[in-house]
């Protein structure tokens, strides 16, 4: 069972898996270096595959996307699908992809619960008819993106000042709870983390209510549970049981749109102890790390929560580490729409940038 992490440039063999982060070559064909062909990059979640066609610049060997669309991964029956209609719209059909997903990979396949359908690699790359795959987790790649964001797109949450030789915890809720960090360097570095599986920790009072309803008392419940789409609606179910009304919002966008309004009672308190819950999570990730470059929170729905998170309690959890209390004082905490960032950092990740 490997992690999808940190990149490697030995072939390796479908199985048994690949060694921790490295590319999947599935031809068993050394790439040398750099390509200056186009190739495609992926970021595959549970509900949106992104797919790129990218060009490596001829200057810089910086990736330039050519092409660029979104795909909802319910509307089709397979990753296969998508990137055959991706190749047949644009009139393209690149020899090598490297797909951005969360999970791990064993015995070649993606595990993910989370994903729509099975990612198995040797078949992707036949039914693609692509001479090499590579892999890497979707948060390592935003962290490969990191970068390349522009500041000005950014919204602020905590007010800081990022050590420019820091490290930058890059995480975020959406189908799970994705954590990378980037560190500083030369070349500057991608770790890939589970921090998402740490332990949710929880005060006296209406959390352990609340938690005591989304699972066994003397059982494990990781921050993923409760930080993520699905989390939220767990969130709010449970808060429903604790409170004895009923939970009449059916999806997590239903939860989000009905607090943001202002027109649900049982929303708005759900959405707040989701906040609580990831300003503790971001704190104790940028303390574990020393992240003293910032936090940066990239997700599909977090930049509509972006008023709410900087006037509510997100701020007053994140900072409440004790003596880390200074430290956090002077790290920024700022919200990216990821949008192309995954498929960004994974080109970057394949080009060795």
């Amino acid at each position: 069972m490997t992690p999808l992490s940190d990149r490697g440039f030995e072939p390796v063999p479908v199985d048994p898996s690949p060694k921790l982060g490295e590319p999947l070559f599935l031809d068993g064909l050394d790439r040398g270096g750099p390509s200056a062909s186009p190739f495609l990059a992926a970021d595959v979640g549970g509900t949106h595959a992104r797919i790129g066609l990218v060009m490596p610049d001829a200057q810089g060997g910086r990736p330039d996307i050519l092409a660029y669309k979104n795909y909802r991964c319910a509307d089709h029956g397979s990753l296969a699908d998508i990137l055959g209609v991706f190749c047949r719209d644009h009139g393209v059909h690149p020899q090598a992809l490297v797909l951005a997903c969360a999970g791990f990979v064993e015995r070649g396949a993606v595990v993910n619960d989370n994903l729509a359908w099975p990612v198995v690699l040797e078949r992707l790359r036949i039914e693609g008819g692509f001479a090499s795959v590579d892999v890497l987790n979707d948060f390592q790649a935003f962290a490969h993106a990191i970068g390349q964001v522009d500041r000005d797109s950014t919204t602020v949450i905590v007010d800081g000042v990022a050590d420019p030789n820091g490290a930058v915890a890059v995480l975020g809720p959406g189908t799970g709870l994705g954590a990378a960090l980037w560190l500083p360097g030369s070349p500057a570095r991608v770790l890939h983390t589970e921090a998402g599986q740490m332990e949710l920790a929880v005060r006296p009072g209406i959390e352990q209510a609340i938690r005591a309803e989304l699972g066994p008392v003397d059982g494990y419940v990781s921050y993923e549970h409760v930080l993520s789409g699905p989390g939220l609606l767990r969130l709010y179910r449970a808060l429903a049981s604790v409170r004895g009304v009923s939970a009449t919002c059916a999806d997590p966008s239903e939860i989000t749109a009905m607090a943001l309004a202002g027109m649900d009672a049982l929303a708005m308190e759900t959405v707040d102890h989701f906040c609580r819950w990831l300003g503790a999570f971001c704190g104790d990730v940028a303390v574990a790390f020393s992240a003293s470059g910032g936090v940066c929170l990239a997700g599909g729905f977090l930049a509509r929560l972006a008023s709410v998170l900087r006037a509510g309690p997100f701020t007053e959890r994140f900072l409440d580490k004790g003596v880390m209390r200074s430290f956090l004082n002077r790290t920024p905490v700022f919200v990216v729409e990821h949008g192309r960032l995954g498929v960004l950092g994974a080109a970057n990740w394949r080009l060795g940038l």
